[in-house]
C-alpha cells in the first residue's frame, strides 16, 4: 500500500504591521543565535567545555530582563534559534561542515517556529491554523 503525501505552497501578501512584526521575529532568532554562539565561544575559551543547547534555553526567560523586546514575539522561534545553533555544531563535529558564524541581516533572513496542538481545559489550541476558505493563515502572533 502507498501513501500518497500532500503540499501546500502559499504566497503570503502581509500588511505592514505584520511585515514588522515577522522582521522582529526574524532580528530576535538572529540576535539568540548570535548571543548564544558568541557564549559558547568565551565558555569553550574559559573552561574547554561548553554549554548545551538545553541549558541555553533555560537561559531564555532571564534574556527577557535584560532585552524585553524578546517578549514581543514567538517564543518558539527563539528556542528554535538555540537548537539551529545544536544542529550547526553537530553538523561540525562531524565534519561536514565548518565552525558555526554568526548570523548577520543580509543572508538567509528566516526563522523557524513550532505547529502546538492543545485541549487544555477542554478548550482547542493550535498556534498554527489554515484556512483555506478564507485563504489566512494564522501564525501564532498574527493573521495573514
Amino acid at each position: 500500500m502507498t501513501t500518497i503525501l500532500k503540499g501546500y505552497q502559499f504566497r503570503l501578501y502581509p500588511s505592514d504591521a505584520q511585515k514588522k512584526l515577522i522582521n522582529q521575529t526574524i532580528g530576535c532568532a538572529r540576535f539568540i543565535y548570535n548571543h548564544f554562539l558568541e557564549e559558547r565561544i568565551n565558555e569553550y575559551k574559559k573552561t574547554g567545555i561548553s554549554k548545551t543547547c538545553y541549558e541555553q534555553i533555560k537561559e531564555i526567560p532571564e534574556l527577557y530582563k535584560d532585552y524585553p523586546w524578546l517578549k514581543e514575539v514567538d517564543s518558539c522561534s527563539l528556542r528554535n534559534s538555540a537548537f539551529n545553533l545544536e544542529d550547526a555544531y553537530h553538523r561540525f563535529f562531524s565534519k561536514t561542515n565548518g565552525f558555526p558564524k554568526f548570523k548577520n541581516k543580509d543572508i538567509g533572513n528566516s526563522y523557524k517556529t513550532n505547529n502546538i496542538k492543545s485541549t487544555y481545559k477542554d478548550k482547542n489550541y493550535e498556534t498554527i491554523r489554515i484556512d483555506l476558505k478564507n485563504k489566512t493563515i494564522s501564525l501564532s502572533c498574527f493573521t495573514i
